[in-house]
């Protein structure tokens, strides 16, 4: 096995894992830490084509997951703030009781 097929194996287990956690659980926490897996799984993906590719340049496989992880840090405080604002109004953070809050 090659490293680059063993880098795809080990992020397609990721983002599997991470899709598990964000269809199953009701929690919103864990939902996002669901996304977060999903999207590192995404960024070793990145990593991996751009070490393990023809010709890799000089670190523009690094800079794209920089961007990324930017990305993602925003999400995760977009998250963050809506699962506080979702705890403030109704006391606990579970999916199912947030569809009372729209209309």
């Amino acid at each position: 096995m090659s490293p680059l097929q063993a880098c795809l194996l080990f992020s397609s287990a990721l983002f599997s894992l991470g899709l598990i956690a964000v269809l199953v659980r009701s929690n919103a926490i864990l939902v996002l830490l669901g996304v977060e897996l999903m999207l590192n799984a995404a960024n070793l993906n990145f990593i991996a084509f751009w070490r393990y590719g023809p010709a890799p340049a000089e670190g523009h496989g690094v800079v794209f997951v920089v961007f990324a992880l930017a990305v993602a840090a925003a999400e995760a405080a977009v998250g963050l703030a809506l699962v506080i604002a979702l705890h403030r109004h109704q006391r606990n953070v579970r999916l199912g009781d947030a569809r009372r809050l729209h209309g």
